[in-house]
């Protein structure tokens, strides 16, 4: 997989810049249940229901909130397939798995610090 130079212009990848593009695709994935379904996805390809299964305590709204963000930033494939009912499956693009790189790191972190940050806040609320 190789990688793509980038071609907007330099003033939508200035994360100085508030109305950076860069900024609002930060705003859009970082948060909680875009990494899950994220992490979930790429694993395999899932149908919504298995996906909502997989990611505890998502609600259908804030998973169809989700895919949607995500398919429009061109991460998420929706396909439809024409069956009655429509039987609908949301796999990775490219953009996708190479974003689960990162998501996987912040996993490893999380998982290497957890202790970290226990005791931390054990202290702290204390």
């Amino acid at each position: 997989m190789g990688t793509k130079q980038y071609t907007g212009s330099p003033e939508d990848a200035d994360l100085m810049r508030a109305d950076s593009l860069a900024r609002e695709i930060f705003a859009d994935v970082a948060n909680k249940w875009a990494f899950l379904i994220i992490e979930f996805l790429g694993e395999r390809t899932l149908r919504f229901s298995e996906l909502r299964n997989e990611v505890e305590g998502i609600s259908h709204k804030m998973l169809t909130q989700n895919l949607r963000m995500l398919e429009r930033n061109g991460l998420v494939e929706r396909k439809v397939h024409p069956t009655v009912p429509p039987r609908v499956e949301y796999t990775l693009t490219e953009a996708g798995r190479g974003l689960r790189a990162t998501v996987d790191g912040m996993c490893d972190w999380t998982h290497a610090y957890l202790g970290h940050i226990e005791e931390s806040r054990r202290r702290f609320d204390a």
